[in-house]
C-alpha cells in the first residue's frame, strides 16, 4: 500500500461547517482525489477509517485534521 499524500503547505483549515459526505457528522478529513478535476471529499473520523485503505490506494491527498476532535476550541 501507498502513503498518503499529506498536505503540507498552509491547506484551509476544515470547520464545523464542513460535514461529512457519507452522514453529515463534523468532517475531520478532506481527500483530494487525483485525476478528478479535484474532487474533494469530506469524512468524519469513522468514516474516513473506513475509507483510507481506498483513498490511500488511489492516491488522494489527505488532509487529516482528527487531531482536533477533542480540542476545546474550534472555530
Amino acid at each position: 500500500m501507498t502513503a498518503p499524500t499529506l498536505e503540507t503547505s498552509a491547506p484551509a483549515t476544515l470547520t464545523r461547517r464542513d460535514r461529512c459526505d457519507r452522514c453529515g457528522a463534523q468532517a475531520y478529513v478532506r481527500a483530494t482525489l487525483p485525476g478528478a478535476d479535484g474532487l474533494e471529499l469530506h469524512f468524519c473520523g469513522h468514516h474516513f477509517r473506513r475509507f483510507e485503505p481506498g483513498l490511500v490506494a488511489s492516491g488522494a491527498t489527505i488532509l487529516d485534521e482528527r487531531h482536533r476532535i477533542d480540542a476545546s476550541t474550534d472555530d
